[in-house]
């Protein structure tokens, strides 16, 4: 094994805290052999997504803390790791926080932490390459502040001491057929182009792989969870494409897909096209909320006109179109009778006094879903936890913390799957034996949450954000809230957390449209005891205008069809039209998964979903 100092540690080495203590002490030593004072590790690759591939796992690798979002810093004599509030509990779980000090990013912000640890003069580094020009504007405000200096490094100082780093993603990327995208790649290259050329952009800089991925019509199987193919596009105003990607990845028959107005070019070359565009003097469009500063950078040094705005894919993506929503709802049909007959069997098993763990029960959920036929993946880690563990937010069951569901307890289970024709996404909380009454209590709380935000009518241009407190009211009024958004967008066979739009306290100016696809997912989660969270899929649809209404009005269609607990709502506390919502709700999920299932399970769905009425 090498020291710390010759830059090479083995994961293996000792246990597991002592080996994240050598590798936090390789990482100083190698900014100090490069006259740095700091550094700064995000959960990020070059193409600022979530979904990021082994060989990008810099954060977890060095602190152990393996969440969807974070970012660590290190200076010479301090060293911390900032989450938001889905990972309070899970970061102490993770990290040895004698290492690395654990701070909520809203409450005690990175930029707070800079200015009291950097002194005047001190330097500190970053991958251009893993931060956004947004991210990397507020840096070097903050560090003007503490008169300290951001240095951008042109190669990562983490890699110099993972010597065991994985290799770069080499999947095959195939065509994603027009039967399930509903649009040609060539008409929306044509449009965009279009619009580019109405905002007198020359080209746009596409950087996210979801995005690229919808504009060519293509699929691949770089990261887990996600169907991305890894690469880069410059999208010029008429419509043709240059497509940076390792031609070893490109299927048999994919170019003549694509057709000649798309060049496929080595990845290596993006330098080269972005010079081009500078020395033309074109006016290029870049995100700079997605975009890596790095491209940022050598636009500026090309000399090119750089038109800062939207990823122009991503709200035509967001909008699925006909095609794309109907594969969807089959999408759902499929995914809720696998749900459906899990939850049969897992009543089944507790009732027979089996011993189920969280692990036995993702995997049977897993296995429920490949037999449902058309499976691809999982749309991401199935979250199963019982108990405490279904109060960590985003919990990702392990060997180590696996535990059985026991008696008088809540299992929380979020799970989703990926298949050609859509992405699913879906939360339920069941009880494991008899719930107690503050168990159903907040349960119906989060209930009246669900049905008033899916209920919901709103105005043409209404955003999640003006929506939200709709899923938090009930609870609101009882001192309750949760520390999570209420709803994500969805992609169609992409992404499961798909933007722009979003519904969440944080405020977003993007309005809802026809075709979005967001979950509705309001939770409560009692720290050390249970979770709680009911979460469908909806598409925003237009609502017909009843006599006397002056305003075009939009509402929400449930995708999602799976039974919600009977045995933890008190019918007491909802009204009416709430009571009518979950009959209705269950009628509809017996009507459309009944006839997939048959013996034990069709009877048990046909007792899961009768109308509270009948008790």
């Amino acid at each position: 094994m090498g020291s710390p100092d010759s830059g090479n540690i083995s994961p293996s080495e000792a246990g597991e805290t002592a080996d994240h203590g050598a590798r936090l002490a390789a990482l100083r030593a190698e900014l100090a052999r490069r006259e740095v004072q700091g550094f700064l590790i995000p959960r990020a690759d070059e193409h600022q997504g979530e979904y990021v591939p082994a060989s990008a796992q810099r954060l977890e690798w060095l602190t152990g803390f393996s969440g969807s979002a974070g970012t660590a810093a290190v200076l010479p004599e301090t060293a911390a790791v900032f989450i938001d509030g889905r990972y309070t509990l899970q970061v102490r779980n993770e990290v040895d926080v004698d290492l690395f000090t654990p701070r909520h990013l809203t409450e005690e912000p990175l930029s707070a932490w800079l200015a009291e640890g950097l002194k005047p003069g001190q330097r500190l580094a970053y991958d251009p390459w893993l931060h956004t020009e947004d991210q990397v504007r507020r840096l070097e405000k903050t560090l003007a502040a503490a008169e300290a200096e951001a240095v951008a490094l042109s190669d990562n100082p983490l890699d110099a001491v993972w010597h065991d780093r994985p290799a770069v993603p080499q999947a095959e990327i195939r065509a994603h057929d027009l039967s399930y995208a509903g649009r040609e790649s060539a008409d929306k290259r044509e449009g965009l182009g279009k619009a580019l050329t109405k905002q007198g952009v020359a080209a746009a800089v596409i950087t996210l792989p979801d995005s690229i991925a919808w504009l060519l019509n293509v699929r691949g199987g770089d990261v887990e969870r996600s169907p991305l193919p890894l690469s880069f596009s410059v999208l010029h105003a008429d419509g043709a494409v240059e497509w940076f990607v390792d031609a070893a990845k490109v299927s048999d028959g994919l170019a003549q897909h694509l057709g000649n107005a798309v060049s496929i070019q080595a990845p290596q070359r993006l330098g080269e096209a972005l010079d081009r565009l500078g020395v033309q003097g074109a006016k290029v469009l870049a995100d700079p909320a997605t975009a890596a500063r790095w491209i940022f950078d050598r636009l500026r040094a090309a000399g090119a006109a750089i038109e800062q705005g939207a990823d122009p894919c991503q709200l035509p993506k967001a909008c699925k179109n006909e095609t794309e929503l109907a594969g969807t709802r089959a999408a759902h049909k499929r995914d809720g009778a696998a749900l459906s007959r899990f939850l049969h069997w897992l009543d089944s098993a507790v009732a027979q006094g089996q011993a189920v763990t969280e692990m036995a029960a993702a995997d049977r959920l897993a296995a429920f879903r490949g037999e449902a036929g058309d499976l691809r993946d999982l749309s991401f880690d199935t979250i199963a936890g019982s108990g405490p563990n279904g109060a960590i937010v985003h919990y990702r069951v392990s060997p180590q913390s696996d535990r059985q569901l026991a008696q008088g307890e809540l299992f929380l289970c979020d799970s989703g799957a990926q298949y050609p024709d859509g992405t699913t996404d879906v939360t339920r909380t069941v009880a494991i034996g008899t719930p107690d009454k503050e168990m159903c209590a907040r349960f119906t709380l989060v209930l009246k949450g669900h049905i008033a935000l899916g209920a919901a009518r709103f105005p043409e241009g209404t955003s999640g954000s003006q929506l939200d407190s709709l899923a938090r009211y009930a609870l609101w009024q009882n001192g309750l809230d949760y520390d999570h958004g209420t709803g994500h967008g969805v992609g169609s066979y992409l992404n499961v957390h798909e933007g722009p739009q979003r519904i969440s306290k944080m405020p977003n100016s993007v309005a809802l449209q026809p075709g979005m696809i967001v979950s509705n997912e309001p939770g409560y989660y009692k720290t050390g005891a249970y979770g709680i969270r009911i979460e469908n899929l909806v598409a925003v649809t237009e609502s017909s205008r009843a006599a006397g209404e002056e305003r075009a009005m939009l509402a929400f269609e449930t995708l999602t069809l799976a039974p919600i607990d009977r045995r933890l709502i008190v019918p007491a506390m909802l009204t009416a039209d709430e009571i009518d919502w979950v009959d209705a709700y269950h009628a509809r999920v017996r009507a459309e998964i009944g006839p997939q299932l048959d013996g034990e399970a069709r009877v048990w769905l046909e007792q899961a979903t009768a109308p509270l009425q009948a008790g």
